[in-house]
């Protein structure tokens, strides 16, 4: 069967649905850590070789029945703390190489919380490989003798791979040549890093038996991370560092005098709908070193991170993906059949999942807080998914899977469609910190495991006869052996009995003229032919004489040759003594300097590992150095508003006080003036109770001067005066009221009072009338009066003028100082007196008008009535 388009990425034949399609769970393993420390508490116990069991650590709260529940869970495999690397590659990593090479695709990636192993089972460490390393050794140690040369074969940028013709590789690998970029392509006839070589043991080695021979294969990697949801390519040059990027003293990143971010990239769907990383570097290697080496220098650029938890925690999800390309030979066994339709793509994706944490256990903050709710919602998407994908399955129904929710789950989502086969190698941790979240990975390792993924279907190459490369293997080992028969050395004797030879030596003799007889008598005939014969002997004798002496020529020169051959012989002896010699101090030497070399680069490799822990050491400096500033700035801006809000405080309080002095004050005046009021009412009382007393008991009668000493202490007490009672003709003199001047009034009148036909009414020429007193009115005006009413005791209606000056106040506003009260009263002759004095019987009932003064208007006390203005 042959396929159409280009070389792609195989993908599943069709959409349509079928009721027959084969379909295969999802592999899970799970892997158990091996305790840090042998009395740490341990919560997972290895019942057998597929099932495990969980313990409740001490002090977890038990269920309702106050028993611990113990949960137990079933795996594909369970791998103990005893396993080796190489008994989880024969289980897990094995199968998918034998997939990878008979044109299937496959997906591992590794599952966990963080800091249960899975960096290590993925990757391993020196003498102890892990899945990635033992995969590629695997499968070069396959397919070595029948990879192609480089640059056959070549991306298309579309996820595919063209046929180069022999010229345009042959010019490809000569500009490689030239260009020495050992650095940016390792080659494999460099010398293998003695760290890398140690990786996996020759007694480790494996490969596949049943591998094609009538194909030529090429293999390429490519490595990538997502990181907080972006993609970046890890194998892509750059002239800076786009993990550790340069920083100024201020914390300003900057790169060739100013920092540009790495370039993330972007996912695509080719023309058979798989999912590819488009314009990620894809790399041609041609052995297990070289692979590793470009996975050891992206492995570099990889974030990762100091936590509380893992001291060097992956920040990212990483991909490292084998894609190996293969096309049949032609009929003759000797070249790449020149079809791209015959071209077949296949892949196999490692994946090292970050691992889920807590918030509250690793101490996050910053970007490592950002950084870990990534790789929890990437996380928790990818659960999503495969719960979509169980409900589907085992329900029937047809929900949307949300591939697209994560970068992750979008890249492989070919794969749980039925592109390849899936494994996943839940790696946990057995302590008592981690059992909560390990309870999660069981449980959701437990639902993927229902999740079925469809078969993928074998595919043959091309339909040409098998076994064309051994074939023409047989071909050219006769061909060697026949030309090595025919080039052997030259010999003399055999030259001579050559027949080419010696048709060559007869035609340079003379010719031999005609010798038949006609005549008897012809004596002619017989002369001329000895004549010929003996010119054609005396030839050969000469030739024979030349060959003589050319063989002896020859021989002397043999002979001398052969004694030189002897000097010579003895003296490469000697030569050859001195350089085994030398061979073997060169031996010696070489043991020691690949001794010197695996030291350094285990050195190299722990200075690597120093650098980065340092720089996370520096950048976790830099980081607290300007949380540091910025708190400090903060503390100064807060110091600064504390000393700006107590200054403003004690303004506050300064004015406050000064304000409530000024109206302590004030009340006091005005609680003094009414108690003086109150006791010159009284004073008044007493006065007017001696007078009845008096007028009562006419021998007790009071003497005038008396009476006037009264008036006098109540002139004292009161700025206007009581009328005297001296004769009847004499009227008391009434004081003119203020009102009568030329000052401008405010005439307050409020709209509740009353109008009185009396005669007497209080007219104000000048005057501002207002029934609501106001700062504009007072503004203009430096008089006040106010029209007070109230109901006397004998039921008539007493109007009161209460006087004052206004003035300015030091806020900018205006207030009243009450300084005089006029009284209007009207009585009714007929009406009886309550207040009797002696000799008062006699007159007759007048109507009057009395004036009052207060009486407290020499002491200084005022009424204010001030409005302050708006700010």
């Amino acid at each position: 069967m042959q396929r159409s388009g280009k070389g792609k990425t195989p993908r599943r034949p069709g959409q349509r649905k079928q009721c027959n399609i084969e379909k295969d769970p999802v592999g899970v393993y799970c892997r158990i850590r091996p305790l840090g420390t042998e009395d740490e508490e341990c919560c997972i116990e290895m019942i057998s070789s597929s099932t495990i069991q969980l313990h409740a650590p001490d002090g977890l709260k038990a269920n309702r029945n106050g028993e611990y529940k113990e949960t137990q869970y079933s795996f594909k495999k369970v791998f103990g703390v005893n396993t080796t690397q190489i008994e989880l590659f024969e289980d897990v990593g094995k199968l998918l190489i034998e997939d990878l090479i008979q044109c299937k695709n496959g997906l591992l990636f590794t599952y966990g919380v963080t800091g249960s192993g899975k960096t290590y089972t993925m990757t391993g460490s020196p003498g102890e490989g892990g899945l990635l390393p033992r995969s590629l050794d695997m499968l070069f140690n396959s397919i070595g003798p029948f990879q192609t040369k480089r640059f056959v074969f070549k991306p298309d940028d579309k996820n595919g791979m063209e046929i180069q013709s022999q010229v345009d590789a042959l010019l490809e690998r000569q500009k490689r040549d030239s260009q020495q970029s050992v650095s940016k392509i390792p080659s494999s006839r460099q010398k293998a890093d003695p760290e890398i070589a140690d990786m996996i043991s020759s007694d480790d080695a494996c490969k596949v038996e049943n591998v094609d021979e009538d194909s030529c294969y090429s293999v390429f990697v490519s490595y990538i991370e997502i990181y907080n949801n972006y993609i970046y390519d890890l194998l892509e040059d750059a002239p800076f560092d786009p993990i550790r990027p340069k920083w100024l003293s201020g914390g300003t990143p900057v790169r060739n005098n100013e920092f540009i971010p790495p370039q993330s990239k972007i996912l695509r769907e080719d023309q058979n709908h798989n999912m590819y990383v488009a314009g990620c570097t894809e790399i041609e290697v041609k052995s297990t070193e070289e692979a590793f080496e470009v996975f050891w220098k992206g492995q570099k650029k990889r974030r990762i991170a100091n936590t509380q938890l893992n001291r060097e925690s992956s920040r990212s999800h990483s991909v490292f993906t084998l894609k190996l390309v293969q096309a049949p030979l032609d009929a003759d066994g000797d070249h790449i059949l020149q079809d791209k339709n015959q071209v077949n793509v296949s892949q196999l994706c490692l994946v090292d999942l970050a691992g889920s944490e807590r918030t509250n256990r690793t101490r996050a903050e910053g970007s490592r807080l950002r950084e870990a709710g990534n790789i929890n919602q990437s996380l928790m998407t990818l659960r999503t998914c495969m719960e979509v994908l169980r409900e589907n399955q085992m329900c029937g129904t047809n929900k949307m899977v949300p591939y697209r929710d994560s970068k992750v789950t979008h890249l492989f989502k070919n794969y749980f469609d039925g592109e390849g086969k899936v494994r996943m190698v839940v790696c946990v941790n057995p302590k008592a910190d981690d059992y909560e979240e390990t309870i999660q990975v069981m449980r959701f390792a437990e639902m993927t495991q229902e999740v079925e993924v469809p078969r993928p279907v074998d595919r043959p190459i091309c339909g040409v006869a098998a076994g064309r490369r051994h074939r023409n293997q047989a071909f050219r080992d006769e061909l060697s052996r026949q030309l090595e028969e025919r080039g052997g050395p030259f010999n003399a004797g055999n030259a001579v009995r050559d027949p080419a030879q010696l048709n060559h030596l007869i035609e340079s003799l003379p010719a031999i003229p005609p010798c038949e007889l006609v005549d008897p008598a012809d004596d002619q005939m017989l002369p001329r032919l000895i004549e010929v014969l003996q010119r054609r002997h005396h030839t050969r004798q000469m030739i024979i004489e030349e060959f003589n002496k050319t063989a002896n020529t020859v021989n002397s020169m043999l002979q001398q040759f052969d004694s030189q051959l002897s000097s010579k012989g003895n003296f490469l002896h000697d030569q050859q003594s001195k350089l085994s010699e030398k061979d073997k101090v060169i031996v010696s030497q070489k043991t020691e300097i690949e001794r010197l070399e695996k030291k350094s680069k285990t050195l190299e490799y722990k200075i690597d590992i120093l650098q980065k822990t340092t720089d996370m050491y520096e950048q976790d400096k830099r980081t607290l150095q300007h949380e540091l500033e910025t708190r400090d700035h903060r503390l100064h801006r807060e110091l600064s508003d504390r000393r700006r809000i107590e200054q403003h405080m004690q303004g506050m309080v300064t004015d406050t006080r000064l304000k409530w002095e000024k109206e302590c004050e004030r009340r006091v005046n005005a609680k003094q003036l009414e108690m003086q009021n109150k006791l010159w009412v009284k004073d008044e009382k007493l006065k007017q109770l001696k007078a009845i007393v008096t007028e009562s008991s006419p021998a007790q009668r009071p003497e005038r001067p008396t009476r006037e000493r009264d008036g006098n202490i109540a002139q004292k007490r009161s700025a206007s005066p009581s009328p005297l009672p001296t004769a009847p003709a004499v009227h008391p003199i009434h004081r003119r009221s203020h009102s009568a001047g030329g000052e401008k009034w405010v005439d307050h009148k409020p709209s509740s009072n009353l109008d009185v036909d009396t005669v007497m009414q209080p007219i104000i020429p000048n005057a501002i009338k207002v029934s609501t007193p106001n700062e504009k009115a007072l503004s203009k005006c430096h008089k006040y009066v106010l029209r007070h009413q109230e109901l006397a005791s004998d039921g008539e209606i007493e109007t009161k003028l209460i006087k004052g000056n206004v003035f300015k106040t030091r806020g900018g506003g205006q207030a009243v100082q009450f300084t005089d009260i006029e009284t209007l009263r009207q009585e009714c002759p007929t009406a009886p007196s309550r207040k009797r004095r002696s000799g008062s019987a006699e007159r007759p009932a007048q109507l009057e008008e009395t004036e009052n003064t207060a009486p407290v208007t020499s002491t200084g006390s005022s009424y204010f009535y001030q409005k302050r203005r708006k700010p």
